[in-house]
């Protein structure tokens, strides 16, 4: 642990709730935050791919064939990927992990990470929601001839998400790079750090998958045994890339005693149906057999038992699902009354929140607070306690304002005496894997805190931790 710098002043905590107050069905303000991102009450980012760093072109149908070997020179420069965007919530003809195609003419939506508005050249734009998110249906047409009876429930898997996926081209220049870094006596760190923190998802299976043809080595093994301390835990979370890291954090939360409740949040809340259902794939896969759901089952209990549950069912609503007017009326009446008075009807809520897509959980929040003049976020704050008030608070934040909930949880894992460098470096590896979305939670770091998250970054940690940190920042 990384204790802070005594010169180092902690800053202002952030107030759960203090968002600015929005009339339900309103359009989102442009007030915060900055950088092109959406304000508060605009629709995050949905869940779907991570195109943080340009776009990939399409890949073989998984699995690939043992040893495929990308052609030769057919790496494109930085941002020159045409990755072919899935559709939104489209299911494949055959279940994962079989091959699939991309049906053709379907709905699309932004990259993982991307705001539905502002879109950077060169991406498609979102298809705006019907009537906006939250807002009523017309009186003059009835809910069910607006919408399809059915949506499904199941998209596709996050780039880094499908295994044995990786970019195309040559990596044998990092590779060679890798190797002599770390041959011999003494270790050229800054080689790492340089390769290491600049790749994306797909290319660091490429660099991984070239390192062994090459050598003959393990990449992550080598780094192992030439690294120490927090300097080899944030390579090694870079080396395994978001589906493999998420795996090991969810078996480390879960092994002996105790839970690592925070780190339970972190991986399973917010995600996308696809993306769970590889998590729980590659984590039986990866644990010869293990049950993730059962893992979950045999250490938490109660309430919260109950909502990771749900939540590994992997059956929420997708972000085009419909907000039906009378759906989300039914829900704030049934929130309102399971907090109202003496005792919470606990079940009532987290089966709401647990249920529901983000779209619609906003639509909720802004119901109401228009209905009941109360903040939901701050009656879950005090109606609840301990893993469940956190899961469920971490489900809503979610929902309204991503980057603010990426902030507070970086935030927590630096504030007090002591870092809580597992928690921290998690937290930093994962959301970097989507390059807008670090630019926004940068950039609500900077609004709630008062401060770069790099000077915090700096101010907690040291030595080449803390290099590595920084390199990941920027």
């Amino acid at each position: 642990m990384a204790a802070p710098n005594s010169h180092s002043s902690q800053p202002p905590p952030a107030q759960p709730g203090q968002h600015p107050p929005q009339p339900y069905g309103a359009p989102p303000s442009q007030s915060f935050p900055p950088q092109g991102a959406p304000g508060y009450g605009a629709p995050p980012p949905q869940q779907g791919q991570y195109p943080p760093y340009g776009q990939y072109p399409p890949q073989s149908p998984y699995p690939p064939q043992q040893g495929q070997q990308p052609l030769p020179g057919q790496y494109p420069p930085p941002g020159q990927y045409q990755y072919q965007q899935g559709h939104y919530g489209q299911y494949p003809p055959q279940p994962y992990p079989l091959q699939y195609q991309q049906p053709q003419g379907q709905y699309q939506h932004p990259p993982y990470g991307y705001p539905p508005h502002h879109q950077p050249p060169g991406y498609y734009p979102q298809q705006p929601p019907l009537h906006g998110y939250g807002a009523p249906p017309p009186s003059h047409v009835p809910p069910q001839q607006l919408y399809p009876a059915q949506f499904p429930n199941v998209g596709t898997p996050s780039i880094g998400y499908i295994p044995g996926q990786m970019a195309p081209g040559d990596a044998s220049a990092e590779a060679d790079d890798l190797r002599a870094a770390m041959k011999g006596f003494g270790t050229k760190q800054k080689v790492l750090i340089n390769i290491l923190t600049k790749a994306d998802p797909l290319r660091i299976e490429l660099i991984k998958d070239t390192f062994t043809k090459r050598t003959g080595r393990n990449l992550k093994e080598d780094i192992k045994s030439e690294t120490s301390g927090n300097f080899e835990n944030v390579l090694v979370a870079l080396v395994n890339g978001p589906l493999l890291q998420d795996v090991y954090a969810l078996r480390k939360a879960l092994k002996g005693a105790g839970t690592d409740e925070a780190m339970l949040n972190d991986v399973l809340i917010g995600r996308s149906n696809a993306d769970l259902n590889a998590i729980k794939q590659a984590y039986a896969t990866e644990f010869k057999n293990r049950s993730l759901e059962a893992d979950v089952q045999s250490d938490l209990s109660g309430d919260v038992k109950a909502l990771f549950n749900i939540i590994l069912t992997a059956a929420r609503p997708e972000g085009n699902a419909p907000i039906l007017q009378h759906e989300l009326d039914q829900d704030v009446r049934n929130l309102n009354h399971a907090m109202a008075g003496l005792g919470t009807d606990e079940a009532t809520v987290y089966r709401i929140f647990a249920r529901r897509s983000d779209a619609q959980l906003r639509a909720i929040s802004q119901q109401y607070k228009a209905q009941f003049h109360k903040d939901l976020e701050k009656e879950i704050a005090s109606e609840f306690s301990g893993h469940l008030r956190s899961a469920l608070l971490a489900m809503l934040r979610n929902a309204l304002d991503r980057a603010a909930r990426d902030a507070m949880a970086l935030e927590e894992a630096m504030k007090g005496w002591g870092t809580k460098d597992v928690h921290l470096i998690e937290r930093i590896v994962r959301i970097h894997w989507d390059g807008q979305r670090m630019q926004m939670a940068k950039a609500a770091y900077k609004r709630m805190y008062q401060v770069e998250l790099a000077e915090r970054v700096r101010g907690e940690t040291s030595g080449d931790y803390r290099t590595t940190l920084l390199a990941i920042l920027q």
